[in-house]
Order: structure tokens, then sequence, then C-alpha cells
């Protein structure tokens, strides 16, 4: 029973080593490509929070109040980065049609 064992392990690790260790195995399938943004306008807005495209509301919201902390005028920020930050919220969070 341990020779029949040993020699399926053999064979399995023959087996990857020959298709490969990083590649997946055959028929598995492909993972899905990342969410494109809709317009060019997105993915600015996504660069600026530091997001990926398709992120969550809730995710936007956080990255908002992140950065605006830092760059918010009463803070001794720019008000050019906070209208940057506060038009890319409303661009990520507006209603999609």
């Amino acid at each position: 029973m341990a020779k029949l064992l040993i020699a399926i392990l053999v064979g399995w690790l023959g087996w990857r080593m020959w298709h490969g260790w990083g590649r997946p195995l055959p028929g598995t399938p492909k993972p899905a490509p990342p969410p494109q943004p809709r317009n060019p306008a997105e993915a600015e807005a996504c660069a600026v929070l530091g997001l990926q495209p398709g992120a969550a509301p809730e995710e936007v919201r956080a990255a908002h109040r992140r950065l605006i902390a830092n760059v918010h005028p009463d803070r001794g920020g720019s008000p050019e980065l906070t209208r940057q930050v506060n038009a890319a919220r409303d661009t990520l969070l507006k209603p999609k049609d």
C-alpha cells in the first residue's frame, strides 16, 4: 500500500513539474479581469482617491475622509486639492445610468 501511495505521489509531482508549477491546471477557468471604469473621468477619480476601479461606495467614502483630513484648507491644505478630492468622490458616488 505504501509503495502505491509513493508511486502516485511521484507521478503527480512529475506531472506538475512537466506542466509547470506556476501555471493553473488544465481546465481551470481564468480569473476575471479587474473591472474597467466606464469613462476616463472615473479612472482619474480612482487615481485621485487611490482606489481600484469598481470600488464600493464605502471604500470611496473612507478614502475621501482619509484624504480630506490632510488637504482641507482649514488644516493648512490647498483649496485646489480639496476641490479635486471632492470632485473625485462625487464622480464615483454619482448614480450609474
